[in-house]
């Protein structure tokens, strides 16, 4: 089984406030991530939002854990009705006026290992699609 966390870091050609707003505002994060019906950037918000496959929906549970303004956000993320736990953080780095994004997703293998959603590829070619293009395409544009 494999423990350890995904990466993907993504070198966005815009400035660190630029970016921490759009992974901290709920109307920049409906562009490029989720709709959420509500979101703050402050440890111990709640928010959640469905996802998955078009026929199968999963309620997603998260819950900030640590804001570190315009440098790190970290969320737990689990599954209504599912067992284990996960760990989403984001890390801002200034790179001479862009921005080098980092995103950690961690405990993944927590997941049901019996449901082919919660493969480890699934996250893997999600998040790649999030940073690598969606929220780059977003912020770039």
């Amino acid at each position: 089984m494999n423990t350890s966390p995904i990466f993907k870091e993504v070198i966005i050609n815009a400035p660190v406030l630029k970016v921490w707003k759009a992974i901290t505002d709920r109307e920049e994060m409906k562009q490029w991530y989720f709709d959420l019906a509500e979101f703050k950037p402050e440890v111990g918000f709640e928010f959640q939002f469905e996802g998955g496959p078009d026929d199968r929906k999963y309620l997603h549970l998260c819950k900030i854990t640590e804001v570190i303004p315009n440098k790190k956000l970290s969320y737990s993320w689990k599954y209504d009705g599912y067992e284990g736990d996960s760990f989403v953080t984001f890390e801002l780095f200034d790179e001479n006026g862009k921005t080098r994004l980092k995103l950690t997703h961690s405990g993944i293998e927590t997941f049901p290992a019996d449901n082919p959603d919660f493969a480890r590829k699934n996250f893997d070619e999600g998040w790649t699609s999030i940073i690598e293009k969606s929220i780059k395409d977003y912020l770039e544009k």
